[in-house]
C-alpha cells in the first residue's frame, strides 16, 4: 500500500471539506473553563471571542480567569460529539502558532470524521511538501486545540498509531469513537 494514501479501513477525506479559517487572537486576558469528557478532563482556554486552546490534564495560567460560562457552545459541542452526535465541530478558532503550524492545523480540519491519514498523505496531500511529514509531524504535536483540530485522525505510513499529546490511550479512544480500528 502506498505510505502516502489513506488506509484500506477508511474513505478518502470528502475533498468539498473546507480547511477551517482561523481568526487572530484578541489581546486582553485569557478565559478558562474545565469540562470533564470520556477522554479526561478537558481544560478550554479563549479570548472572549474564538477559542484559543484545549486541553486534557492541563494547569491554568495564573493570568486567566476562570469564566465557566464563556464556553457553553464548546460544552454543548464537544459533549455531542462525545455522544456520537456531532461529526464537524463548528467554533470560532484562534489558535497560535507559526504560518506552517497554522496550515497544517486548518488541513487537518479536513480530515472528516471516521476518518485517517497519514503524515506523509497530509504533507503531499495539502501542503504539496511530500518531504515535509515530520515537519507535519512536528506541528501535529503542538496543536492547542485537540480534539476539534482533529490531530487524533493522522496516523504513521505503516497504519499504526504514532504520537499524541494527550497519549495513545486517548488517541485510541478517540478514534474508536469515530469507528476507526487502527493497529497499536
Amino acid at each position: 500500500m502506498n505510505q502516502d494514501a489513506l488506509f484500506e479501513a477508511v474513505e478518502a477525506p470528502d475533498p468539498n471539506v473546507p480547511p477551517a479559517v482561523f481568526n487572530t487572537p484578541l489581546d486582553g486576558p485569557r478565559r478558562y473553563a474545565t469540562m470533564d469528557s470520556p477522554v479526561g478532563e478537558l481544560l478550554m482556554i479563549g479570548d472572549g471571542r474564538s477559542l484559543t486552546a484545549l486541553f486534557m490534564a492541563a494547569t491554568p495560567e495564573a493570568d486567566w480567569v476562570h469564566d465557566p460560562g464563556a464556553f457553553g457552545e464548546t460544552k454543548a459541542q464537544l459533549s455531542a460529539y462525545f455522544a456520537g452526535e456531532l461529526r464537524e465541530f463548528d467554533l470560532p478558532l484562534a489558535p497560535v502558532g507559526t504560518a506552517f503550524q497554522l496550515k497544517v492545523w486548518s488541513a487537518l480540519t479536513t480530515i472528516p470524521f471516521g476518518h485517517t491519514m497519514s503524515y506523509g498523505g497530509l504533507a503531499t496531500r495539502f501542503l504539496g511538501q511530500p518531504t515535509a511529514s515530520r515537519a507535519v509531524g512536528l506541528a501535529n504535536g503542538r496543536n492547542p486545540i485537540s480534539i476539534i483540530i482533529p490531530c487524533h485522525r493522522v496516523i504513521g505510513a505503516n497504519g499504526t498509531l504514532t504520537g499524541y499529546a494527550g497519549g495513545l490511550p486517548r488517541k485510541q479512544r478517540l478514534l474508536a469513537l469515530e469507528n476507526v480500528r487502527v493497529t497499536g
